[in-house]
């Protein structure tokens, strides 16, 4: 595939033009990932989480600077939630980002949600494998930020950097949002705000009983991205956690299972397509969708018939 080809060769146009094939689903993409998978596992992807308004883009640009003074190639994948209209990303390409667009050692895209609720839409992981094809060292990704359940991240980055903001209590809101299972690292950024010092000790307190037992200590970085304060020591607990994946096997471990997940999902995906068509083209499956709405019969028993007439069921999906 001759774009592909051009990608590999480090053509920005092309770069953007086969991560729209992704993007859309189109059908080349089989052939797109069979064609980039022996150029793949080089990148090192970081995932910076969090809530709507911590200054997430405001990290990911002063780190992009920062890693470009060490000259690595940088892939930044910024999601923005959907467009209600056209189904596009709302915020499209970052104005905090707009220093790095001169620069040919960086590629930004922005992503759309696309109604995903995990904070990455469902064809982010393949989008980061082109950026690492194409020969970024670094891939940046940062979530939506439309709630605190953006977990997909983990399944996707190397490191995951919680970025929280005192003024908004998020310290707490982590705690019961279940962020404390994601994140490698955590970032109590605008840490010139007043309330600043008691989130880091709420978050400190409560990483006590995780820290000490095991082979990463999760360490709480105070930033005040804007100014440009606490980014060097970031990277340095971003190069420190690396090390440490590195060194006790848990990079190739944690590549292993996110490889597991992204066949799953896709798997479930394909599965829930060919479904849909189903249920427009095949009588017998549309006469249970009849029954369902009516109330003749109940979601779960009508699932159960259909999977247990296996060779209908096999004849749909093969279709």
């Amino acid at each position: 595939m001759e774009l592909v080809e051009h990608m590999l060769k480090g053509e920005s146009a092309s770069l953007s033009r086969v991560i729209s094939l992704v993007e859309n689903e189109s059908s080349e993409v089989p052939e797109i990932m069979r064609l980039i998978t022996p150029h793949i596992g080089k990148a090192y992807c970081i995932g910076i989480t969090g809530p709507s308004g911590a200054g997430k883009s405001t990290l990911v640009d002063k780190l992009t600077v920062l890693i470009r003074r060490e000259g690595l190639k940088v892939g930044i994948i910024a999601v923005d939630p959907s467009s209600p209209f056209t189904g596009g990303a709302v915020l499209g390409d970052r104005i905090r980002m707009q220093q790095h667009y001169l620069d040919e050692g960086v590629f930004i895209r922005s992503m759309a949600t696309r109604g995903s609720m995990g904070g990455l839409p469902q064809t982010a992981s393949s989008v980061i494998k082109v950026l690492d094809a194409s020969g970024k060292d670094i891939i940046l990704v940062e979530t939506v930020g439309v709630g605190q359940n953006e977990v997909d991240i983990m399944k996707n980055a190397d490191t995951v950097v919680v970025t929280l903001s005192p003024e908004s209590g998020d310290a707490i809101q982590a705690m019961k949002a279940g962020l404390f299972e994601v994140a490698d690292i955590f970032v109590v950024n605008k840490a010139d705000h007043p309330d600043a010092t008691h989130s880091i000790l709420a978050l400190q307190t409560m990483l006590q009983p995780l820290n000490g037992a095991g082979w990463w200590n999760i360490p709480v970085v105070a930033t005040e991205a804007v100014n440009d304060v606490g980014i060097g020591e970031l990277y340095q607990q971003i190069q420190r956690h690396h090390q440490a994946l590195s060194e006790t096997g848990r990079l190739s471990q944690r590549r292993q299972q996110q490889r597991k997940d992204e066949f799953i999902k896709t798997v479930e995906r394909k599965i829930i397509k060919e479904l849909i068509k189903s249920i427009e083209q095949d009588k017998q499956l549309s006469s249970y969708i009849g029954k369902i709405e009516r109330g003749e019969i109940d979601p779960y028993s009508a699932a159960d018939e259909i999977l247990k007439s296996g060779e209908r069921l096999a004849s749909w999906l093969s279709r």
